[in-house]
This record gives C-alpha cells, sequence and structure tokens, in this order.
C-alpha cells in the first residue's frame, strides 16, 4: 500500500470513499434542500463564522476569481502579501483582471508578519483589499493570520484569504479574527478528492460585494445566497463530491475540531523533530513552520527529484518536490487531512535510511522524534 505524502491532494478516508458510492438523487428535490442546507451550516460551523460558506465544483484556486470580480472592481488597489508561489499565483490573478496590484514580497521561507504588512500598507496608500495566504503550501510556512487581518483592518482594507492547505486543520476564526473572504479547496484538508471550491463570506464581503462592478455569472456569490437560501445551488450541484464532504464534515465533527488542530499540531512538530534528528534541513523559519507539510532541504549533492524517486521505488512513499524556483531543491511531506503517526514515523524511517545509504549522519535515533 502506498504511503501517501503529497500535500495535496491528500488520502480518502474509508468513509469518505464510501460516501461517494451513494446514488444520485433529484438535485432539485427536497431530499437534497434539506441535506444541502444541512451540509452549509455544518461547514459554518467549522468556519468559526455567523456569516455564509458556500461551495462550487472548482479547484480551489477558482476562489481568487471568485473574490476578485464579486468584491472589488477594474483599477482597484489592492496589497498582495507573497511569500511563496500560491501568493504570487494570487497577486497574478489580481493582474489578469486589471487591479492595481502593489506587492509585499518576503523571501521564500519567511512568514509575513503583521509589522511588514502594516509598513507595506503605509508604503501603498489606501488599498480596497489585502490578498493573504494562511498556509503557504509551496514552502511549508504558516503565515500570522490574526495578526496580518487586524492590521489590515486597522487600514480600512478587505481581508481576501486563501486558506486552501490550512481551512480543517489549522486554527482558523472566521468571525473572530476579521476574515471577509476565505477560499478553500477540498482536496487538502477537507479529506476528499479535488472538485469542490468552498468559500465563507462575511458581512463587510457582502457591502464590498454590492459596490462591484465586475461582471460575473458563474461565481455570482449573490446568485449563490439566493439559491442556498431554498437549500439549492445555482447550477447543477456535484452530488458525489457533495456526499464525500459531508462524510469528511462528520469525521471532523466526531473527533472535535480542537482535537483536529492540536493532531495536526502533534503531527507538524512529530516531523519537523525527526527531520532535524535524521540531518536534513528544514526550509521553514521553524517560527512559522506549518503544521500541515513540511519542506525540507535534500542532502548535499542529491536532488529533490532523486530523493522523491528513491522514496517512491523503494520504500513506496510519495513525497512532492517544491515549486517555481524551489522545483528541485525542496522536498514536501504532507501531513494534513487523514494523516496519523504511524504513516509520518515510516516516512522518518525511510529518509533516514535513505540518508544514510547517501552516506550523510543518520543522526538521533528516530525514537526521540516528537
Amino acid at each position: 500500500m502506498v504511503n501517501f505524502r503529497l500535500p495535496g491532494p491528500t488520502p480518502l478516508p474509508p468513509a469518505v470513499v464510501e460516501a461517494m458510492r451513494r446514488e444520485m438523487i433529484p438535485h432539485r428535490g427536497p431530499v437534497f434542500r434539506a441535506f444541502y442546507a444541512e451540509l452549509l451550516r455544518r461547514a459554518r460551523a467549522i468556519h468559526r463564522t455567523e456569516g455564509d460558506v458556500f461551495i462550487w465544483p472548482a479547484s480551489g484556486s477558482a476562489g481568487w476569481e471568485v473574490a476578485i470580480v464579486n468584491l472589488l472592481s477594474p483599477g482597484d488597489r489592492v496589497l498582495a502579501a507573497v511569500c511563496g508561489d500560491f501568493g504570487d499565483r494570487f497577486a497574478k490573478a489580481g493582474l489578469a483582471f486589471g487591479l492595481d496590484v502593489r506587492r509585499l514580497d518576503v523571501p521564500w521561507g519567511e512568514a509575513v508578519t503583521g509589522a511588514a504588512l502594516g509598513q507595506a500598507l503605509e508604503t501603498h496608500g489606501p488599498v480596497q483589499a489585502v490578498f493573504l495566504t494562511h498556509n503557504e503550501t509551496s514552502t511549508g510556512v504558516t503565515n500570522p493570520l490574526k495578526d496580518l487581518t487586524q492590521v489590515a483592518v486597522d487600514h480600512g482594507a478587505l481581508t481576501i484569504v486563501d486558506a486552501v492547505s490550512s481551512a480543517g486543520a489549522l486554527p482558523l476564526e472566521m468571525d473572530a479574527w476579521q476574515v471577509d473572504f476565505v477560499l478553500s479547496g477540498s482536496q487538502k484538508a477537507w479529506m476528499c478528492p479535488p472538485g469542490l471550491l468552498i468559500a465563507g463570506i462575511g458581512g463587510r464581503a457582502w457591502e464590498a460585494y454590492a459596490r462591484s462592478t465586475f461582471p460575473r455569472f458563474f461565481w455570482d456569490i449573490g446568485a449563490a445566497r439566493a439559491s442556498a437560501a431554498n437549500g439549492m445551488t445555482p447550477a447543477t450541484p456535484p452530488l458525489t463530491l457533495l456526499y464525500a464532504f459531508d462524510a469528511a464534515l462528520g469525521l471532523i465533527e466526531e473527533e472535535g475540531l480542537e482535537h483536529v488542530w492540536d493532531r495536526h499540531r502533534m503531527l507538524g512538530h512529530l516531523t519537523r523533530t525527526g527531520l532535524r534528528n535524521i540531518g536534513l534541513e528544514l526550509f521553514a523559519d521553524p517560527a512559522y513552520a506549518s503544521d500541515t507539510v513540511t519542506a525540507f532541504r535534500p542532502p548535499a549533492g542529491i536532488t529533490a527529484a532523486q530523493v522523491i524517486d528513491a522514496m517512491r521505488r523503494d520504500y513506496g512513499i510519495e513525497l512532492q518536490n517544491g515549486q517555481a524556483h524551489l522545483a528541485d531543491a525542496i522536498v514536501r511531506i504532507g501531513h494534513m487531512g487523514w494523516a496519523h503517526e504511524p504513516a509520518l514515523r515510516d516516512v522518518l524511517v525511510a529518509l533516514a535510511a535513505y540518508v544514510a545509504r547517501q552516506g550523510a549522519a543518520a543522526g538521533v535515533s528516530l525514537t526521540t522524534a516528537g
């Protein structure tokens, strides 16, 4: 059996796989209406919001476009906080729609701090919105979202948050942290196949929606809201994926959301400690290291591709390389969603054996990890 440790898509729990075997039902009938209304209620609870949560058939990246065309207008000035590949893509999405995108760039592997964001907002003047990445999947960095949203709100900006690799795994308090729009994808910590965009929308976002002049149709959050009031979606719902999401929410509820956060915190600590014990260098700033994905540098003289190929060939373990200019410079281990200690320890044991074979010191016994 493959030990699938990508940072997305992630392994599917048996309950989620089984849920997708359910038969189709009338998607405009009373059974679906009751099912979908309850599904959205439960999703709101996990987002910690009294606002709206809607679901579209799409990848998480579609959420950038949903936010832009519903909350902004052509020429609006925004500030994109970029500390990795996904923050960079978010900024480029803004440019594609004709926004005046100002950037706060920090070195990849480091976090965007509240102080840096405040200084950037002072430098670039008033902005309509700040684009934030909660957890930068490409580098294994978790940005201090609560601090960042407070700074943005203090400067009168909307907070638009990419939480693709954090929602459902890391603490995320949408209302308490004043997050106006948050997007995520089903294939990460939600423990579902790729194909669902989940978006939470707060009160200030609806005020911005009333001012926005971008054309929109499929991504219109107003249409989504009107349909959701009747337990429906504007277009044909992806029933099988919604069944999967329903089962996944049930698993989170059964474990308890705070316990889910604690489990991910433990797995992140276990993975980082184990890698250090092997003698491998972590890529992310330790103060902001992610509890859903860890990136490390291969041993000297070895590429990321060589590590990944050896793990697949010799141990049945799937890891992921870096992105953009880090494609062959770092290896990433996913530990989000349906992830547990034994599978992560197997990865660490395999990596220790691989490093030892390459002639590097194996370091402290892995029994001390965690």
